[in-house]
């Protein structure tokens, strides 16, 4: 039993569970041995990570680097100028977007971490009548937990085969209003795309309603575009909400380093886009790092736009092309309708068998029986449920094995 008061946390961060990914991870450790004693040892799609070692390049640039004077020194929070400037011109030479790196781009322990202190900052905390953030539904599910911690409410934009992913944003804000909901309250809208569970993107029509939608109801639009390099076809092409006319007058978005490079570990990307959010993010920010390790920001700036960050890019999405035509053709003798599949990140998002009636109960029987760890579709919102969501980023063979055990274990659509 705790010695402390019970008020010792604000009563939104007590009520917040730990992240769905490490409670799987959990779950599985629990369950290895007797797995393995019936030849099922865990193989995970669960999290959203690449698997792959970085670049030889960038790795072997870190080690150069990590010799220089005062590469150990504090940084800045903002970013080095030599960081900033590769990603202007990462922005440039890839969406054909103009960025000031002194005031529209500054450097983040990874978009989550900026992603999370950026609600933070704006919501404020009331007791009833909290400030709103809309948020895709299903979504990354650490919308949620940012928006609770912060003490702000999610309002949940529901994304169906129905409406295509991409609802009408001002049918939305009727059933807000309609609802109850003050639109005084409202302080952003979040789009994710290509989307992380499902995999799909947006038209640029699509992303142009959002843009004028905020302008309209003079509220941020937050573009998370940490899957912008993760693609298949050049018809799904991901693009920058930048390059949408004006869009900058509303907009931030969020870039990482972690898929397209496979450096999870090193945390690292950036914010762009709205010079007044920018520089009032980095305000806030700047009471609570130093900025990232000099080293790394460095050796990320060289491969940003480098003939070895993009042929590794270009490689490691035909080998998730790869991946993800073992996974159709797999799940297609399994009953699945994969007729039709994006062609953007490393997720499939897959209704469970029909003899189930709950998305857990699928994911739990899936890892009990055959070890195979999928994510239950309601970990990302409430039209989660009856979806389930898989990584195709592990081997080749653990892929093959996936389909093989799901058949003679008997789990068919």
């Amino acid at each position: 039993m705790s010695s402390f008061k019970e008020n010792l946390f604000n009563k939104d961060v007590m009520s917040l569970d730990t992240y769905i990914m490490f409670k799987l991870k959990e779950q599985t450790a629990k369950l290895k041995p007797e797995l393995v004693a019936k030849n099922r040892a865990p193989i995970s799609l669960s999290m959203g990570a690449p698997t792959a070692n970085p670049p030889k390049a960038l790795v072997e640039r870190l080690k150069e680097i990590l010799d220089e004077d005062g590469i150990h020194t504090y940084s800045t929070p903002k970013g080095e100028d030599y960081f900033r400037k590769a990603v202007a011109l990462r922005m440039k030479n890839r969406f054909g977007v103009e960025l000031d790196p002194d005031k529209e781009i500054y450097s983040l322990v990874g978009s989550k971490e900026g992603i999370a202190n950026l609600i933070r900052f704006l919501i404020t905390q009331k007791e009833t009548d909290k400030d709103i953030i809309m948020v895709p539904d299903p979504c990354y599910a650490s919308y949620l937990q940012f928006i609770q911690c912060a003490g702000g409410l999610a309002y949940h934009i529901p994304l169906t085969r129905e409406n295509n992913y991409m609802p009408d944003l001002d049918e939305v804000f009727e059933n807000f209003v309609k609802q109850g909901y003050n639109p005084e309250n409202l302080k952003a809208l979040i789009i994710n795309y290509p989307n992380n569970p499902l995999g799909v993107s947006a038209t640029r029509e699509y992303v142009k309603s959002a843009v004028d939608f905020c302008k309209k109801h003079k509220i941020l639009l937050i573009s998370d575009l940490a899957y912008s390099d993760l693609y298949f076809s050049e018809d799904e092409k991901p693009f920058s909400v930048f390059e949408i006319e004006g869009a900058k007058d509303i907009a931030v978005e969020f870039h990482s380093f972690s898929k397209p490079y496979a450096v999870t570990g090193w945390r690292l990307g950036w914010v762009c886009g709205n010079e007044f959010v920018v520089q009032r993010l980095g305000k806030g920010k700047s009471t609570i790092d130093n900025g990232i390790f000099k080293a790394l920001q460095k050796a990320c700036a060289e491969i940003l736009n480098s003939k070895e960050g993009d042929d590794y890019i270009a490689q490691g999405n035909l080998g998730y092309k790869h991946k993800q035509a073992i996974m159709v053709k797999g799940f297609t003798e399994l009953g699945w309708d994969m007729s039709k599949v994006p062609h953007t990140t490393f997720y499939l998002w897959m209704p469970i068998p029909r003899k189930y009636k709950t998305s857990f109960e699928f994911c739990e029987d899936l890892l009990s029986k055959s070890g195979i760890v999928v994510v239950p579709g309601t970990a990302f919102g409430n039209c989660g449920e009856g979806f389930f969501r898989l990584s195709y980023v592990c081997s080749d063979e653990q892929l093959q094995e996936v389909i093989d055990r799901m058949k003679a274990d008997g789990f068919y659509y």
